[in-house]
């Protein structure tokens, strides 16, 4: 048994003595002492959610052991909670919003204290410099930055204004487009600062266009209690997680009996124990679109990072070791991860199983068709002037939000399962969790305390369900928090695309007809897969008026690790190829960009005709009576605005582009239009 030893430290400038384990780091010991403003981001340190200032030095907790800190003074943000009132410092993150999800605000803060004791006055270069090991997913630290100045004035004793957004007259009418002018001067403010034009057609209002601080941000900026892991449990078990090795193969046998017979294991799971029940994981308006692909725990694996079996212990070091107890026997199979392979003769398949039902096309790893048109597109092209097509790639990404995903499960009092976890779904988790334990969706309580960023990654029932089944069978509360490590193997990204554009204009430059192809990649589930790629089409064919538009798409199972919802939900895809493929058009036939584009996009009046034809509830052949249309734009103003802002006629200058005292640089300016709303079209209540 590993022997503990006592270290004191000097902890907000009281001496704190406790009794620690020789691997036990700072962070660790920081909150078993309530100072809950120290954040688990990573354990090798790079996020900065666990800073302290270690000596006056602001020092990850993550990477220091709590050994380490004996003879220490340690500084958290709780130094600062002295009274209700915030500390000016603090006061000035909440001013500006200078935090989203706020989960490393405290670490902001900290940073900030640190750097003002150093130097009253610092200058934009030194605030990003301390700011730079403080990894912010959320808000370009540009507001952060600003936080920073005004703290340090007020600390100065000087006063500054109110934080507000800077009114800016309208360039335009609204509708007309004017001449952009060089020699206009944009409006000067610091980056931080939000631009408003206000609209034409919104009255003054009490709020709106007005400066607001989050309501939550007195306990984001003093780093109280606000997320998943920051509320204790009594009798706490700790899960750990065994993952598949292997990108594609089947387990033939599992042997668990070592695991279980080690001292303070409590459960362990895997698919010889668990019921085989089919879902679908992705965090969707009800009913979740087919196919229902995954189980808690399979007897095959398709992805590295896929669930072979989960134990629960009564520390997080018995459930490791436990796991790596686990004796799998696994038939390794050949595997797929580029979707334009996933649908060649040959290639393997991932979904073989018989209970998979809605699947497209299995032998050839389609998961979802998708078509929509309307006009005669072959027609147009047939008799068009001009025909251009490109194909571009978007590859997969990590949302990386700082908090990891992160659930904990118990049996209440009134024998319900309750469920806290860092999700952006509670009402679709809780739904979808109930099936899978065999539970009534009214004695089940989803609990979504604030989230340390989420990005869609945690749009998802992604191991709430895991956390559950283990507090059923221990009836003892469960936690499982994933590492940096395995958010990236195990929890969920963006789609992956192959989008090709093919566009026929005709000798005005004006857009005859639109056919867009996407080839999109789930990986190896369909979570996500129809309404992602559904999105995609709808974003990019819908910008630009054209006649005739068609969108075909092939949603393909691989074995990379899942997609799923990422910021945009498939718009970004689509807008960086149409974008793109737009330009250069414009290029080709000589057309100044924004004047092609300005030519073709969408204005009021126009049909978004498309848009009721793709979707979970799409009108597939039939006319409608009426489409919908555009009823307002700012894309007028918009652009002229960020012309002057941009300087854009620095886009034609050579010594811009090529500065002569700096040879190897070259610069550029482009230009880019997106149309976005929230929730899924003609289906969530948001997107009425």
């Amino acid at each position: 048994m590993t022997k503990e030893h006592s270290v004191t430290i000097e902890l907000n400038g009281e001496a704190v003595t406790s009794s620690i384990l020789p691997n036990e780091n700072l962070r660790d010991l920081l909150r078993r002492h309530g100072m809950l403003s120290v954040k688990f981001g990573s354990s090798s340190g790079e996020t900065g959610a666990a800073a302290v200032l270690f000596d006056g030095q602001l020092a990850s907790a993550d990477v220091i052991l709590a050994a380490q800190a004996d003879g220490h003074a340690v500084t958290t943000v709780e130094s600062l909670n002295t009274e209700r009132e915030l500390h000016p410092i603090q006061a000035a993150f909440a001013a500006t919003g200078a935090m989203q999800s706020g989960y490393s605000a405290g670490a902001m803060v900290l940073g900030t204290l640190a750097l003002l004791k150093r130097n009253p006055d610092p200058s934009e270069t030194e605030i990003r410099d301390m700011l730079s090991g403080i990894l912010d997913r959320e808000t370009a630290y540009v507001k952060a930055v600003e936080a920073v100045k005004r703290a340090a004035a007020v600390m100065r004793g000087e006063t500054t204004e109110p934080f507000a957004p800077l009114i800016i007259k309208p360039l335009t009418d609204g509708t007309n487009p004017v001449d952009y002018d060089p020699r206009r001067v944009a409006p000067v403010a610091p980056r931080s600062v939000p631009r408003l034009i206000p609209s034409r057609d919104v009255p003054e209002m009490t709020v709106v266009g007005k400066p607001e601080v989050k309501v939550d941000a007195v306990k984001l900026a003093k780093g109280n209690p606000a997320f998943t892991d920051d509320f204790e449990m009594r009798g706490l078990l700790y899960a750990k997680m065994l993952w598949s090795p292997h990108a594609h193969a089947r387990i033939i046998a599992i042997d668990d009996s070592a695991a279980v017979a080690l001292p303070g294991v409590h459960a362990v799971l895997h698919y010889g124990n668990s019921p085989r029940i089919k879902y679908a994981s992705g965090g969707q308006s009800w009913p979740n679109p087919h196919p229902h692909d995954q189980v808690s725990f399979d007897n095959k694996v398709r992805h590295v990072g896929d669930r072979v079996a989960a134990v629960a212990a009564e520390t997080v070091e018995i459930a490791e070791a436990a796991v790596a107890l686990i004796d799998v026997t696994y038939e390794v199979l050949p595997a797929i991860f580029d979707e334009r392979e996933a649908m060649l003769p040959g290639a393997p398949v991932v979904h073989d199983e018989a209970d998979t039902e809605g699947i497209f096309d299995r032998d050839r790893n389609i998961v979802h068709e998708i078509k929509a048109e309307r006009g005669d597109v072959e027609a147009a092209f047939a008799k068009a002037d001009h025909i251009f097509e490109q194909t571009f790639r978007v590859h997969q990404v990590q949302p990386a939000p700082i908090e990891p995903h992160i659930s904990v499960a118990w049996i209440d009092g009134d024998e319900r399962m309750v469920i806290r976890t860092a999700t952006q779904v509670p009402f679709h988790t809780r739904r979808m969790v109930a099936p899978l334990l065999d539970m009534e969706i009214k004695d089940i309580r989803v609990i979504k305390p604030r989230i340390g960023g989420g990005f869609g990654a945690k749009q998802e029932m992604l191991i709430e369900d895991i956390v559950a089944l283990l507090a059923k069978a221990t009836r003892r509360p469960v936690r499982l928090e994933l590492t940096r490590e395995e958010e990236f193997t195990s929890s969920r990204t963006r789609h992956p695309q192959t989008i090709t554009y093919r566009t026929a204009v005709d000798n005005d430059g004006m857009l005859v007809a639109q056919d867009m192809y996407v080839l999109g990649n789930t990986g190896p589930y369909g979570t996500h897969a129809y309404t992602v790629q559904t999105v995609t089409g709808l974003r990019g064919l819908s910008s630009y008026n054209a006649p005739n538009k068609r969108f075909h798409c092939d949603v393909v199972y691989t074995n990379i690790p899942v997609p799923g919802a990422y910021r945009g939900y498939g718009a970004p895809q689509a807008e960086f190829a149409l974008e793109s493929h737009m330009e250069d058009i414009a290029r080709e036939i000589g057309e100044d960009v924004i004047e092609f584009k300005r030519r073709n996009w969408v204005k009021v009046g126009s049909e978004i005709d498309i848009a009721p034809h793709l979707g979970e509830r799409a009108v597939e052949e039939e006319e409608l009576d009426e489409y919908p249309r555009v009823g307002s734009s700012g894309i007028e103003e918009c652009v002229a605005q960020a012309m002057s802002e941009i300087e854009w006629h620095r886009r034609d200058d050579p010594s811009w582009v090529q500065p002569a005292d700096r040879p190897n640089i070259r610069r550029g300016i482009g230009f880019a239009f997106c149309m976005h709303g929230t929730a899924i079209p003609f289906l969530d209540m948001g997107g009425c």
